[in-house]
């Protein structure tokens, strides 16, 4: 098992008093592995040391900002690679039999494609089987990357340190990443989308959303010697 991912799900997720209460952790957790390098490192620490001592609704404020009112920064994969086109629901389909074929079944309110999930999946999988997957989503975690360092935002921290991760030989050469033409952000164009699809902001505790609660309980356990090598649990 590799802590580091479920960590990264961790920071990406809606901020919730769990993850806030458990921020100061990570880092510890993230060094112990050594996956990352400095640089990734301490722009994770700076976002963790926000978690930790922020007032807990202006950071549920800002991720909601942040992910939720745009479609260009979507935490869902598919909306980057398929849009609204029927490939998307089938992508859908295959990527939630692989989490079942793995014993992962992911919340009814959840679609498979969501980022922190698929992160939560990762660290299940060997090392090596985990970067070669987050390397097909390569194109699209750099082009977040690029969009959210525009913006200024600490979040772009998780995305170089997915960047990182990420096998790059695995990456998916001619992958092109959907950009939003003029997207209207708002209040108006917000309003409008709503009412035509339902938002939810974060995942609902309540639903059995396995990203943070079962983050937050491997956490307790001893570091695995094995991880960086790759091996199942």
């Amino acid at each position: 098992m590799t802590r580091t991912f479920k960590v990264l799900a961790a920071l990406l997720n809606y901020p919730t008093p769990e993850i806030v209460a458990a921020a100061d952790d990570f880092i510890p957790v993230m060094k112990a592995e050594d996956l990352l390098g400095k640089r990734e490192l301490a722009g994770l620490e700076k976002l963790s040391q926000q978690l930790a001592d922020r007032d807990l609704y202006d950071l549920q404020e800002r991720y909601v900002q942040l992910f939720d009112r745009s479609r260009s920064l979507s935490l869902h994969l598919f909306e980057h690679v398929h849009g609204e086109s029927r490939d998307r629901g089938q992508a859908m389909v295959d990527l939630k039999a692989l989490y079942e074929s793995h014993g992962l079944e992911p919340a009814a309110n959840e679609l498979p494609d969501f980022l922190p999930l698929f992160l939560e999946f990762l660290s299940t999988q060997p090392l090596a089987e985990a970067r070669a997957l987050l390397g097909e989503a390569a194109h699209v975690i750099d082009a977040l990357t690029e969009r959210l360092r525009k913006r200024d935002s600490i979040y772009a921290g998780v995305f170089r340190a997915l960047g990182q991760l990420a096998d790059r030989d695995a990456a998916l050469a001619d992958a092109e990443v959907e950009t939003p033409a003029n997207e209207d952000e708002s209040l108006e164009a917000i309003d409008k989308a709503w009412e035509e699809e339902q938002v939810v902001f974060g995942p609902d505790p309540n639903a059995g959303c396995p990203v943070a609660s079962d983050m937050l309980n491997q956490m307790a356990l001893p570091p695995d010697s094995n991880a960086s090598k790759g091996d199942r649990p």
